[in-house]
């Protein structure tokens, strides 16, 4: 890269250190290369220009060609002004407003001088008006290297107030080709650019910045997103080969006396196919010489404990300890119950470690621990604490992995010196797409069947206008013998609000559902813990009819009694947490109901997730709508968003260009690990130059 394009923004003609200094804060444009790469998000065609008589109300932004014949301040409102200025043309007149920025405009402004206009037209008291146009004098804008495809630019309030409008950017772009042009260097090798007949680098970034048609501004943007996802892709599959290469695991070579005495004498269902699938992924990747990094993704009751649990055995009969981390205490209350039930008749010691353990009970954990009579050991958070020291731990397997930061999950790498093989668990489904760049340095497993005899959740959409008909379904319900759960929203910014919400609508279901005869629990966050416990428990042993609750119980609490689900305000939800909520019912024999309550006023994000709840069961469908609909930041959260700062390429729009570049990134690195190859040399220097860059990529898992 040439050190011109290292070059402090401010030093650019036209930036000077104040507006240099907004750049930097506002967009992270700090060096002549980062403004290179602030790609436009959209493009408008300048190809027509307009005459005043043909204007009309439009959203999209016209030009046209006139002057400006005389300027003047209006006041309005309390201290507050306008400036107004008349354009003609030869077919009549209209107005120019702007409302900030006042002064330096009207210095700015020429009259007389025949000019182009851009921007917005609206229509007020009959006069078409456009308000903070962009504005060039005619002879200025036949001469710039301006396109027929003019680049729109992401901007911020703060920028158009301070006056960078989207044509300062253009001007900018055109200063910085204009000093920098022959500075581009090739970052792909010539081998690749033909076989997929890609346009040169320079070329690229020209026409992505100045396209001189719709042709040239595809094969740009195919070109520039390519080789984002190619780079990406490079990163985080040499991360796995190094973790395969570098990092050794413990060869479990048995398959012995505890593994097939369960698989053949106590399996209490046989498994699915999906499920011995993956089985046997876990099996080979943990008998060879490496250290396992499994991503598991399975819907709600697609069977991952069973699968977990056989790969735990896996690790007993090579004498080794395992132990299983989960987010909650309810959660990690459930799994050592389930894994309890499994391994009773097999003489393994399984213990829980939670906030709430007693310490005697901790004292006797820390002994069988570090003398190795304690097999298995399931948690929360509590497992990382440095007094728990395992004897020989093998395998960590983690629930829900996205609740857990990366620092606490290289806590349980360190407990050995070995590292353990590592097991990752989750119920949300991830679409494929997202999960190539989130967990690229992972291997992935998917169980994609439910086990026989699972009846599908029938969800159905209803109005708050249909609750006597919903209600009436309820009784019919409790007097089946079944139970209900009815969900309220949470949302963070108005707790008080949220409690309002959950306890009028438990006591307005307490009046429809009386004592005696009904009987509800009530589940929230501003609970003790331990009353959450005795409310949860009463519920699951069926003392209570309903449990009203908030999104306390969206991930794993497990009663398979329970067959209606209602979920009310269900339009304040996502998608995927509609999903988790509607996993709670479904998980007993009967036929069991998911029903979504909304008021009329949806927007269309709202009827779309209402839309894809009632047609599909499908956790991986509504997966893939989540991820159009909110985009791939929200979904995984915060903690993982900043693996998504792409520059150009969107994973969701362009899965198969990431496809393909996965692929091409494997084919290489089979072929040449370390980029030594002569033709991957300048390959090889972007490469370095990226993995600089502290990104999430890096130490995501």
């Amino acid at each position: 890269m040439s050190n011109l394009l290292l070059t402090p923004i401010e030093y650019l003609k036209g930036v000077g250190p104040n507006r240099g200094e907004l750049l930097r804060k506002e967009l992270g444009i700090h060096k002549y290369r980062d403004l290179v790469n602030f790609f436009p998000n959209r493009y408008i065609d300048r190809t027509r220009y307009y005459k005043i008589n043909e204007l009309q109300n439009a959203t999209t932004e016209m030009q046209i060609i006139g002057k400006i014949v005389n300027i003047k301040t209006v006041e309005f409102g309390k201290n507050q002004k306008r400036l107004v200025a008349t354009f003609v043309d030869d077919t009549g007149q209209m107005e120019l407003v702007w409302f900030q920025g006042i002064k330096w405009i009207k210095e700015a402004l020429k009259i007389n001088e025949v000019s182009v206009i851009f921007g917005k037209c609206t229509s007020f008291n009959g006069m078409f008006n456009m308000s903070h146009p962009e504005i060039e004098v005619l002879a200025e804008h036949q001469k710039s290297l301006r396109s027929a495809m003019q680049p729109v630019y992401p901007s911020t309030e703060k920028l158009a107030n301070r006056g960078i409008t989207n044509r300062v950017i253009n001007k900018l772009m055109e200063q910085l080709f204009i000093e920098t042009q022959t500075l581009f260097i090739e970052t792909l090798p010539d081998y690749l650019i033909n076989e997929l007949k890609l346009i040169p680098k320079k070329a690229a970034l020209f026409n992505i910045h100045f396209p001189k048609s719709t042709e040239l501004l595809a094969k740009a943007q195919f070109r520039l997103k390519f080789e984002e996802l190619f780079f990406i892709q490079l990163q985080l599959i040499t991360k796995n080969l190094i973790q395969k290469h570098k990092i050794k695991g413990h060869p479990f070579t048995q398959v012995g006396h505890y593994f097939n005495e369960f698989y053949q004498d106590h399996l209490p269902f046989n498994l699915t196919n999906a499920q011995k699938r993956v089985i046997k992924e876990i099996r080979a990747d943990m008998g060879s010489n490496a250290q396992m990094n499994r991503l598991l993704q399975g819907d709600v009751g697609s069977g991952k404990t069973i699968v977990a649990f056989m790969s735990i055995l896996l690790a007993i009969d090579n004498g080794f300890q395992a132990c299983l981390m989960a987010p909650t205490e309810i959660l990690a209350n459930q799994h050592f119950v389930g894994l309890s039930e499994l391994a009773q008749t097999l003489n393994i010691n399984i213990k829980i470690l939670t906030g709430s353990s007693k310490i005697a009970a901790r004292r006797i954990i820390h002994e069988e621990l570090e003398n190795g009579s304690l097999h298995i050991l399931i948690g929360t958070h509590a497992l990382l604490e440095d007094k728990v020291k395992f004897k020989n731990l093998g395998l960590a397997v983690i629930d829900e992995q996205h609740r857990f930061g990366v620092e606490q999950r290289s806590k349980l790498w360190k407990k050995n010196t070995i590292p353990p093989h590592v097991l990752v668990m989750t119920a949300t489904p991830i679409p494929r797409t997202l999960a190539m760049s989130l967990y690229g340095d992972l291997d992935i497993s998917v169980i994609d069947e439910l086990p026989p005899g699972r009846k599908p959740i029938q969800t159905v959409h209803r109005f708050d206008s249909n609750r006597l008909k919903v209600w009436k379904f309820l009784r019919d319900e409790i007097a089946l013998g079944r139970q209900i759960y009815i969900v309220y929203p949470l949302i963070q910014e108005s707790e008080k609000m949220d409690y309002k919400d959950l306890m009028d609508g438990y006591e307005s279901i307490s009046r429809d559902f009386p004592l005696p005869q009904y009987s509800i629990s009530i589940l929230h966050g501003k609970m003790k813990p331990a009353d959450k416990d005795a409310e949860m428990k009463r519920f699951s042993e069926g003392k209570t009819n309903i449990m009203v609750a908030t999104t306390v119980i969206e991930v794993g609490v497990n009663v398979p009694n329970a067959s209606v689900m209602i979920i009310e305000s269900a339009e304040r939800f996502g998608l995927s947490q509609l999903h988790q909520l509607r996993g709670r019912v479904g998980r007993g024999a009967e036929q069991s109901y998911c029903i979504l309550m909304t008021s009329y006023k949806l927007s269309a994000d709202s009827k779309t997730r209402m839309e894809t709840m009632v047609q599909t069961n499908d956790g991986f469908e509504i997966a893939e709508v989540d991820l159009k609909l909110r985009g791939p930041g929200d979904l995984m959260g915060t903690q993982q968003s900043g693996v998504l700062n792409l520059q150009i390429a969107d994973i969701v729009k362009d899965r198969d260009i990431l496809a393909l570049a996965r692929n091409y990134a494997m084919t290489i690195l089979k072929k040449d690990s370390a980029l030594q190859l002569p033709e991957h040399a300048t390959m090889r220097s972007v490469y370095i130059e990226l993995t600089k860059k502290k990104n999430i990529w890096n130490y995501i898992s």
